[in-house]
Order: structure tokens, then sequence, then C-alpha cells
């Protein structure tokens, strides 16, 4: 049944925030994106939002449901979870057949008080007054005792409009507050806090071949305050494109710039990091290949290297504007990149950043869940590629690498036909030792049902697989795709 929401318009001020349960204080402390706190329960830990669009609620097939798995002193996965729906009481809505509560998932402080706060696309939501599948985002604060306060962010203007298939935040004003990025159908909208004031504002209306809006935050341009990347692509008469763009605020205009381009790149996943450690944010783009086909810029490097599917990376400097360094291409034929380019192995479909080594430089972590293990099609596989002076490739043009799959000695499982391990890949320190874990969808496993695999440290040895089974999840027969999407920082 389609119900009203508190909708954050142009008109609600930062008041009506804060009356909702998610205040944004001023000189509230900001950290830079990627290091963002993702700890849910405030104990001290990271945890990890995994996304189940496809779960079952009250017999409601793909209602959907998020689980926030704990971190703790022995990892992510070792310290049960909570699942969060929109029956539980403090989440706004009723759980629906197509709903898709948690098609996009992010975990992030809002408020500066220490705990994150969950932010949850459902891209199937009736709306009255706006239509079948109008889509929201809705924000539910953390606590101690459990979910805090829920509220919905924002709702689809209008039927298929599809809010929440993705989202993401981080503070791109300069005044401590998280804007909150939406992308829905064919467009990507920014909720603002500018001072006491709330407003929504478009970043990009464009034809995006029915999928969500990649998106991805970094301060790309070195002022200070993040950048918003998004990604986009359609195939086939009369929309053939393909675009990765940059925004950032724009205060005399009151909205999102335009600040960079690079088209004809289709990309799947993007990434935002400091591969080289000169201080300046680097832009991955994952699953890089060129779609328009119109060899104007090799928007992906060399057309060899998208074999299979290739990282692209464009580099931060100093003096050369937003992504004015220089760029570089690998995949699974470069040098210290363990396997084979192999058509369909989806190379760097997902990709995170962290430094995982805590060297200074980060490192990118990409999943390809098309690999084939031995014989096994798609049973897929994770990469952790080194950051290095020169940044992911050295002087040679070499990458250091380690890779994942079922089949690693330390990893649990085995590696199984369809299992798509690497389907999503994300990063955040569960075991609080300081130095970031990382954590591998695998949605394909077990039917489908799916599972997550936690690697302390970057590390096979000691990793651990959970999924709805180890968690008490509901629904064991059904197919929830659980490991798509991850959340963590």
């Amino acid at each position: 049944m389609p119900h009203s929401c508190r909708i954050l318009t142009c008109a609600v001020a930062a008041a009506a925030v804060a009356t909702a349960g998610f205040a944004f204080p001023p000189g509230a402390t900001a950290a830079a994106p990627r290091a963002a706190t993702s700890d849910f329960n405030g104990d001290g830990y990271a945890d990890v939002a995994v996304g189940v669009p496809d779960g079952t609620v009250g017999g409601q097939a793909k209602a959907g449901y998020v689980n926030v798995v704990w971190g703790g002193p022995k990892g992510v996965g070792a310290h049960g979870s909570i699942r969060v729906t929109q029956a539980t009481p403090e989440v706004p809505g009723t759980p629906e057949a197509g709903d898709r509560f948690g098609a996009s998932v992010t975990l992030v402080d809002l408020n500066g008080d220490g705990i994150a706060e969950l932010l949850a696309g459902v891209p199937g939501e009736d709306v009255i007054d706006r239509g079948t599948d109008a889509g929201m985002v809705i924000a539910v604060g953390g606590s101690t005792g459990g979910p805090g306060p829920g509220s919905s962010v924002l709702s689809g203007p209008s039927p298929s409009a599809a809010y929440g298939k993705s989202v993401a935040a981080a503070e791109m004003t300069g005044d401590d507050n998280k804007e909150i990025l939406i992308g829905g159908t064919d467009k990507v909208v920014a909720r603002v806090i500018v001072g006491e004031d709330s407003m929504v504002t478009t970043v990009v209306a464009d034809h995006m071949g029915g999928r969500a809006p990649v998106l991805a935050t970094g301060d790309f341009d070195s002022d200070g305050t993040a950048d918003l990347a998004v990604a986009y692509w359609t195939a086939g008469d009369p929309w053939t494109q393909s675009h990765v763009r940059l925004w950032k605020w724009d205060a005399d205009q009151s909205e999102m710039a335009n600040i960079w381009n690079t088209d004809n790149a289709g990309v799947t996943a993007l990434a935002a990091g400091d591969f080289d450690g000169n201080g300046h944010d680097d832009l991955a783009l994952g699953e890089c290949r060129e779609i328009a086909d119109e060899n104007i810029d090799d928007p992906c490097g060399p057309e060899e290297l998208a074999k299979g599917g290739g990282i692209h990376i464009h580099y931060g400097s100093p003096t050369g504007g937003p992504l004015g360094g220089p760029d570089e291409t690998l995949n699974q034929d470069t040098v210290g990149v363990p396997g084979v380019a192999e058509n369909g192995d989806r190379f760097g479909a997902a990709l995170a950043a962290a430094d995982v080594n805590r060297d200074g430089r980060d490192d990118l972590i990409a999943g390809a869940p098309g690999e084939a293990i031995g014989s096994k099609a798609g049973a897929g596989a994770a990469w952790l590629l080194r950051g290095g002076a020169q940044g992911l490739l050295d002087a040679n043009g070499a990458a250091k690498s380690v890779t994942w799959n079922q089949d690693t000695a330390g990893v649990p499982g085995v590696a199984e036909a369809g299992d798509t391990f690497g389907g999503a890949v994300a990063s955040a320190d569960g075991n609080a030792n300081g130095v970031p874990d990382v954590t591998v969808g695998s949605p394909g496993e077990n039917a489908s049902l799916g599972a997550a695999w936690f690697l302390p440290s970057g590390s096979a040895a000691g990793s651990a697989a959970f999924s709805p089974r180890t968690l008490g999840l509901p629904y064991l027969s059904t197919a929830q795709k659980y490991g798509k999407p991850l959340s963590s920082r």
C-alpha cells in the first residue's frame, strides 16, 4: 500500500532535519569521505551494511532489508547483526512486494557524533501523490541501543523515478554538513544543507540506460571539500553514450557545477583514493570500456587492456586542475596482476579504496564476479592492488597485488560456478586494530542465497564467511543474493 512520507524539500530548514532525528550542528568535524565512521552501534568497531533488496520481509517478495553486521574483536561477522526493514518500528513505511529496500546502502556519520547513520535506497517504493516506483531514500539513526529514529530523506517526484537506485554522502559545501547524493532513473540529485537552509538540486538529468548511476565522492580538485563523480551509460539507438563526470558545489550559484568530463567511458564502478600518496585524490574507473566507440579519446586507455574488464585511473595533481595528473590502465594481463584477461571476467566490476598496508598510499580492492576458477564459470575472485610512489603501477608498468577466491588457501568455502565472489567489495577496520580489513560479497553463493567474506587486514589468514544462515536471518530457502551491495568505511 502506498503511504505518505516526510519529505525534505527546498523549503525544509535544517531545524526540521534535527526534529526528524538527524541534526547537522555547526562546527561538527567532517572526516574525509573515505575515512568516515561506519560504527552504527557506537561500540568503537566499524560495522558493515549489507543491502538485500531481493530479500523477503513478512512474506512480501523483494520488499528488501538491510543487514548491519557488527564489528568486534574477531572482526565483522563474528558478533551478530541486526536486520533493518520497513517493519522496524523506527523506519518509515511498510514492507511491500517490490519495494527493494536496501538497493543502495551507505553508513556515514551525518551529524559528527561518532556514530554512523544508515542511508538506504528504496527505488521500488510507491508514494502517495507521486506514483508507482517513485522511490525514496530513508535515513536511520545509529544508536548504542539499536536503530534510532528514521526519516525519509527524499522521495521521487513521479512514477518510475526510482529514487534510491544509488546513494552517497559527503561534505561538499565547506560548512561541515554532509550532503546526500541520490541516483534514480535518468537523474542524480543532491540534498544540500547550507547554514540553516536545506535544498534539493538536480546534479544531472540524462539518459542512463535504465541502470543506477554510479556515484563516488572525493576531493578531486584539492580544495578541501568533496566533489561528486558520476558515471552512467546507455547503448543502442537513439541513445548511445557514456560519461564519467565530476561536480562540485558552486556557492555563488547555489547549485552543483560540472568541472570535468571524460566521454565514451562506460564503467560499472568508481573508487576515490590517493594511490600514489601525493596528497591528492585519484579516481579509479572499474570495468571501463568504450561504449560509444567514436574513437575520440581512448577513454579507458589502450583497447587491449579492456579485455576481461580494465581498470583506468585518473590521477590527481596539485597544479593540473581536477584529476590533472597522468592516467594509467591495468587488467589481468598486466604484469603483477594474477590471472589471465578473458572475456566475461568483469575485472573491476566492484571497487573500494583503503590503505590496507598503512604505507600512506591507498590500495585498490577490485572484484571480478565473472572470473572462472578452473572450469567453474562465474565463480568470481577479488584482488588487492597495492598503491605505490607511481600509483598502482610502478615505473616499469608492473603492479603488486594479491588475489583471493574460494579456492585460495585460508579462505573458507569452495569455488563453484555462479558464486560471483567479488560482486561487491568494501573496507573498514572491523576489529579496531588500526588496519583496514576487506569484505567481499558473493551474491551467487548457495544458489543465490548469498554470503560475504571478512579478510582481516586484507589477508586470507584468519578469514571467515558470514551469510543469512550463520547470522540467523529468515527465509533461507529464497534467493536473497546476500552480499551486494556492501557499505563500510
